[in-house]
């Protein structure tokens, strides 16, 4: 007899929503939807569009900063109040959003989170993120970002102390007696937390969120990202240009988890930023269409951000000049360890680094057909490459539509893809124990 779909394992998909798309020159396209970015209904459209495909849920990561305002290739609403807006606008699909470890506090955190997960009843998740950037850190009352370790320590406790404030209260705390309690004291309780950066006494003011804790996500590449994530996520999120890369991240992690004594699966999503048409020919020139709107400078910009040099005045035709190793780099590790894989491999001239580069930063990307990008998905799905992926469509809306159009019916077929919603949470969609 064949499993049903509830036995069976399941691909994850998750849809990162970046403004107009993930490709640098997206805003620039006619049939854009820049004037767009301020207006909460095309967000909402965004997330029914992944929701009729039954995505697991929708993904906004975050900065705090403006970044060249020039550009266009960001938004500018504030994620978590977005998604305040957009869980009202859907009724299955997960929210998942950015929470800097660095810049919030664990009260401050702990009580949006938790209200989110009330407000959409329980499909919420919150990607722990250490940030980077000097320029984040000068908007916060920093002179730089605190060295490598120290963020790792923060955010360490940080998770800590917010799981803490979610357990401040049990589950049946709440008695609504009239002529009694509204709560029971004896059920909510202070957690006194003492840390080397936190004082949090607690309880919170929110109730257990739907979800005991909303889904812990995380996307560390570092020795000390790697560790947080075997510790304390639930889900991770991973960059890997190829296969060999994806397995080899997918396996330490794995094998990391199982090590820190947690008997739990913890899916694993790297990025994947897919150019989808009939043919294969309509697919390159989709691709090749956005990147002839991608403006050089621009694309100098990023580039001099992900490898922290300026490379303004390097010849776009020519090699790309030597990277120091990755050991001796103080920035993002797992990006900057991709950007070197694609010179290493690919040699490319600068030109083809930066279009390369242009949709999704070095995470893998499929330009093809329904088939021959279901064909990749399913190869790393079945060979330790991946769990699920986190989709970074190159333009929105078509990219997301094009997706759920013509590949999510593909992977329906093959029974590797849900094809209903087994329950209404996060948690349920990817397959979590809900915590006592």
């Amino acid at each position: 007899m064949a499993a049903s779909q509830s036995e069976q394992r399941m691909m994850h998909i998750n849809l990162f929503l970046m403004g107009c798309g993930h490709h640098r020159a997206a805003w620039r396209h006619p049939q854009s939807a820049v004037e767009q970015l301020g207006d909460i209904r095309y967000y909402e459209r965004l997330a029914q569009t992944a929701e009729r495909g039954k995505l697991d849920a929708v993904f906004f990561a975050d900065s705090n900063s403006a970044g060249n305002v020039s550009d266009g290739s960001w938004w500018y609403l504030e994620p978590l109040t977005a998604i305040a807006a957009m869980s009202r606008a859907t009724e299955n699909i997960g929210f998942i959003s950015t929470v800097s470890s660095t810049f919030y506090t664990p009260f401050h955190a702990a009580r949006l989170v938790a209200s989110l997960d009330h407000i959409s009843g329980g499909r919420i998740g919150w990607n722990v993120v250490t940030s980077m950037f000097d320029v984040e850190a000068r908007n916060h009352g920093y002179e730089a970002m605190p060295g490598h370790a120290e963020r790792y320590r923060r955010a360490d406790e940080f998770v800590q102390a917010v799981l803490g404030l979610w357990d401040s209260w049990a589950d049946d705390a709440l008695m609504f007696d009239r002529q009694g309690h509204y709560a029971d004291p004896a059920k909510v309780r202070p957690i006194n937390h003492k840390g080397e950066f936190f004082r949090v006494d607690g309880p919170l003011n929110v109730p257990r969120p739907v979800q005991g804790h909303p889904v812990l996500f995380q996307a560390g590449a570092s020795e000390q990202g790697r560790e947080l994530a075997a510790r304390c996520a639930e889900a991770i999120y991973a960059v890997a240009y190829d296969l060999p890369a994806a397995q080899s991240y997918y396996r330490d992690i794995k094998r990391r988890v199982k090590a820190a004594g947690r008997d739990v699966t913890v899916p694993i999503m790297p990025g994947l930023v897919t150019y989808v048409a009939p043919t294969e020919a309509e697919a390159l020139a989709k691709q090749r269409e956005l990147d002839e709107l991608l403006p050089s400078e621009a694309s100098l910009r990023q580039l001099a951000m992900f490898i922290d040099q300026d490379c303004s005045g390097w010849d776009l035709d020519a090699p790309v000049p030597p990277l120091p190793p990755l050991e001796e780099f103080s920035g993002p590790q797992g990006r900057y360890s991709t950007i070197l894989r694609i010179i290493e491999t690919e040699q490319p001239s600068l030109r083809q680094l930066l279009g390369r580069l242009a949709a999704g930063g070095g995470h893998c990307s499929i330009v093809g057909t329904p088939g021959q990008v279901a064909d990749k998905m399913e190869h790393w799905f079945n060979n330790d490459g991946a769990d699920g992926f986190n989709l970074m469509p190159p333009s929105l809306p078509s990219g997301i539509e094009d997706f759920v159009e013509q590949v999510v019916p593909e992977l329906q077929r093959r029974g590797v893809f849900r094809t209903e919603y087994q329950g209404h949470t996060l948690r349920s969609h990817l397959g979590l124990a809900r915590p006592e």
